[in-house]
């Protein structure tokens, strides 16, 4: 198995984590440090370098960000069959790699297996799946902090192994997601249901998730009070890609849209309300835009005859 851990704008927290890996009883054969950051600070390009020279990681260097293309560049580098992606801000349970390895070697026809993801305000529970979301919200609800081992038709990519050979037989993780990349993990879940796959949630598999303020995608700012549409433009990419029918996709949409600002932040500063439905309309239209250039590359011949018919 290898690890892959995109990066970006983490210094310290990186490093621990890394340690972490490193020091695992049951190791990964590599860990591979996709790292989109400027720069680090002293320490940390200093442990870095030092790992990197010793080759007890492959620190491999992008100049653009985007979680999706540093996801697929790892998956493409990786030299092992299953290849496992986790956060950069994380403390791993001890088994984490054996117990996804072991899934995968018992069941050798999942194409991935996801693992149990602790946030700072959660603890482990044994709880199964509402299962109450259908359609383009499918497992939108469920319990990644589980402890239970159960099917599951969605995932988090920072915590998430997959059979490299028939990740790439579908195309990767789609590099359109833009900004934080909101449902590109569902996206990618979809294509590896639609391709004949199956997901495996592994509650023993598990790690904290520390989620650290700077760095990551939270980069791209405080979506409560931006006009950007960095923040939602991934959401209406996925339903507009996915959805059953025109009328589906676009009535998701439009609940999305009035779904961010019926929040209690807008409720007491209604004054931001314009602005987030500004970066909503902005997020659609670029969504739709991005759609437009998905088909001229899927479908050129159809492009080219539009042009030469268009006055």
């Amino acid at each position: 198995m290898s690890i892959v851990i995109p990066t970006l704008g983490r210094d310290t927290v990186l490093a621990a984590t890394i340690e972490s890996l490193l020091a695992l009883p049951s190791p990964a054969a590599e860990v591979l440090i996709v790292d989109q950051s400027p720069e680090h600070d002293q320490p940390t390009t200093e442990q870095l370098t030092h790992w990197n020279s010793t080759r007890a990681i492959r620190w491999m260097r992008l100049p653009k960000p985007s979680i999706t293309r540093s996801m697929n560049h790892g998956l493409r580098e990786a030299n092992s069959p299953l290849v496992l992606f986790l956060d950069d801000d994380i403390r791993p349970n001890a088994d984490i790699v054996a117990v996804h390895a072991a899934a995968h070697a018992r069941c050798p026809q999942l194409w991935a297996t996801v693992g149990q993801v602790i946030q700072p305000w959660q603890k482990p529970k044994p709880i199964d799946a509402p299962r109450a979301l259908t359609g383009l919200r499918r497992d939108e609800d469920f319990p990644f902090h589980s402890t239970r081992e159960m099917e599951v038709h969605n995932v988090m990519a920072g915590n998430l192994c997959v059979h490299r050979e028939r990740a790439l037989s579908i195309g990767g993780f789609d590099e359109n997601f833009q900004g934080a990349a909101y449902r590109f993990e569902t996206e990618f879940a979809r294509r590896l249901e639609a391709a004949g796959g199956s997901i495996r949630f592994l509650g023993s598999a598990g790690i904290d998730h520390l989620r650290v303020e700077t760095g990551g995608t939270r980069v791209s700012g405080s979506h409560l009070t931006s006009s950007s549409p960095r923040h939602g433009v991934g959401d209406h990419y996925y339903a507009l890609l996915h959805a059953r029918s025109a009328c589906e996709a676009n009535a998701y949409c439009l609940r999305r849209i009035l779904r961010e600002v019926r929040t209690k932040f807008h409720l007491t500063h209604p004054w931001w309300i314009p602005v987030k439905l500004l970066g909503e309309g902005r997020a659609y239209l670029a969504a739709r835009r991005l759609m437009r250039d998905r088909m001229k590359v899927l479908n050129p011949s159809d492009s080219i005859k539009a042009n030469e018919q268009s006055p």
